[in-house]
């Protein structure tokens, strides 16, 4: 969808070489092994030796500490291990273009949603498809396709050129087309999706000036604008998710979020996430930084400082 989580790798250390050639070597490494075999492999080495180098124990370890202070040590311990190696996982499948295809069109898509979706897309109404960096949320992305949506995807190019170019390619070998973020990229994706297409946004991540949303009973500022967009252009807003079931997935719609104001169904979305989160802990991307409370802590002692001209 919108991002991938070795986008999200490659954004936390963007400015060291090392990193670079490490994700490069994961996915050139994936390619030489069975598909029943890179999956796991990619994702042991995600677990135990590039995350541990890269420092994504202690993100998951700051993140679970700041919004569930009170989960056990040893469920602590457990995620930082389960968590990047869930982000391996999803980069060798997503690497992996025809075989991953392939893999996901053999899996039924479930839940309250989908009647709604296949109705939108029949009369021709546009759809905005949200969810997390949960599971493999580009499973999701596959499986409509493969249903017949033609939907599109908004992604933060990497700095680096190389990488930039490779996960945009298989972004686009899974759907196409996917859209850059900026200004061309957005008006480009607005043209697409009122011609009555899909598109698929994330929208856990944390935005500068985000509505004062929460995510896990702390503040998290969120994006609105995916629910800007269905209420601007009369887009059914659904969220749609990937869920890691050993070697396969639940692909679940679930039901579509009521139109109403922008701020109550973008917290209906972070609700539901939240949700699928709680249920399944070790397939949410706890190694970004969702919250930033020390930049929330900073802004709030800024507003709240005396006014020198008063």
């Amino acid at each position: 969808m919108a991002h991938d989580p070795a986008t999200q790798a490659a954004k936390a250390k963007e400015s060291n070489p090392w990193t670079r050639r490490a994700i490069l070597g994961l996915v050139q490494v994936s390619r030489l092994l069975p598909y029943r075999l890179r999956v796991p492999v990619i994702g042991w080495l995600m677990a135990y030796g590039f995350g541990p180098i890269a420092g994504y124990g202690k993100r998951v370890r700051d993140n679970l500490d700041f919004v569930l202070p009170d989960l056990p040590e040893p469920e602590k311990r457990a995620l930082c291990r389960a968590v990047p190696a869930n982000t391996g996982r999803m980069v060798a499948e997503i690497s992996s273009g025809q075989h991953f295809i392939d893999q996901v069109a053999t899996i039924p898509m479930q839940g309250p949603g989908l009647a709604a979706l296949d109705d939108a897309r029949e009369a021709g109404r546009p759809i905005i498809v949200v969810s997390g960096h949960f599971g493999n949320f580009d499973a999701a992305r596959c499986a409509l396709a493969q249903r017949g949506h033609q939907i599109g995807a908004l992604y933060r190019p990497v700095d680096d050129p190389t990488l930039d170019k490779l996960f945009h390619d298989v972004l686009t070998r899974i759907a196409a087309p996917v859209f850059p973020r900026g200004r061309k990229g957005l008006g480009n994706m607005v043209r697409f999706l009122r011609k009555g297409n899909a598109v698929a946004i994330l929208l856990d991540q944390y935005v500068h000036g985000g509505a004062p949303l929460t995510f896990f009973g702390k503040t998290a500022p969120t994006s609105l604008s995916a629910a800007e967009m269905a209420l601007k252009y009369d887009a059914l807003l659904v969220p749609v998710y990937g869920i890691r079931r050993g070697t396969s997935f639940d692909i679940v719609a679930e039901a579509p979020i009521p139109h109403s104001d922008a701020m109550t169904m973008t917290q209906a979305i972070n609700d539901s996430l939240e949700a699928r989160v709680r249920a399944n802990m070790d397939q949410w991307l706890w190694i970004h930084r969702r919250w930033k409370p020390e930049i929330q802590s900073s802004l709030a002692a800024d507003n709240t400082s005396p006014n020198p001209a008063d």
